[in-house]
């Protein structure tokens, strides 16, 4: 995964247009409101929640967790950021129409590039990639999921209590998708509604009990106090407003 990124990626930042980056060639020149409805696909992207149990599991205390968490959080956003840069930089705001037209799925961004990559090599390195990062991410997601249903279920952690969490983690996904092979991305913005309940309310809310309830009983805190706990939840109501207006057609939509 790792090579094929750095290998597609490199051979597009060296075409990168600034032109082309900053859209000073095209009619559209506003592009802030498209980011209500970004909101919800990018909270499921980079939602970790469901993840903190199992990392807490895992190292055996909070503040590794944490800064694990915070790592793993930075390099993923770094690397997204160097991929915007090398779409956004070589294909033109206009071109993206056909790939919004067939759900965002990697084929049709491949045959929209078909204009700027010449090399097949680069071509067939970035398809590698976007088939990996999917990989990576339906197995971070079961990561998290795989220990709840574990609980959820009263699966004991032995060898055949683990083999039925796998099978009930990981066997539905499997058959929807392939049963639906392009329906990722539609997907996860759907899944952006939920994101908010279990990603940003329930968590809040758990902190402010619990700080309700061990008051002054000290262990980790996570900082920002009451007002951090408000910001979050204000947020995660905030987009499921954007992503029930979406879904209704009423806010911006980019078509290319």
């Amino acid at each position: 995964m790792i090579l094929s990124f750095v290998f597609g990626v490199s051979g597009l930042a060296v075409k990168v247009d600034m032109s082309v980056l900053f859209d000073t060639i095209g009619e559209e020149n506003a592009y802030a409101p498209y980011a209500m409805a970004m909101l919800p696909v990018a909270l499921t992207s980079f939602g970790y929640h469901h993840s903190v149990s199992s990392m807490r599991a895992y190292y055996g205390e909070e503040t590794k967790a944490k800064y694990a968490i915070l790592g793993g959080t930075v390099i993923a956003l770094s690397l997204y950021f160097l991929w915007l840069f090398s779409i956004f930089g070589n294909l033109p705001r206009a071109n993206f129409g056909p790939v919004i037209e067939q759900g965002g799925n990697v084929d049709a961004l491949l045959k929209a590039l078909g204009s700027v990559i010449e090399s097949e090599q680069v071509a067939n390195a970035i398809n590698t990639f976007s088939m990996a990062a999917i990989l990576s991410s339906f197995i971070g997601v079961g990561l998290g999921v795989f220990d709840f249903l574990a609980d959820f279920f009263k699966f004991s952690d032995d060898k055949s209590g683990r083999t039925k969490t796998w099978l009930v983690t990981f066997f539905p996904p499997l058959v929807l998708s392939l049963l639906f092979p392009f329906g990722f991305v539609i997907a996860i913005g759907y899944a952006g509604a939920a994101a908010t309940v279990w990603a940003c309310i329930i968590p809040a809310l758990l902190a402010r009990k619990t700080r309700q309830v061990h008051a002054g009983a000290g262990g980790f805190t996570a900082p920002g106090g009451n007002a951090m706990i408000s910001v979050v939840i204000g947020f995660g109501v905030l987009t499921a407003i954007f992503h029930v207006l979406s879904m209704l057609g009423m806010l911006p939509n980019f078509t290319g």
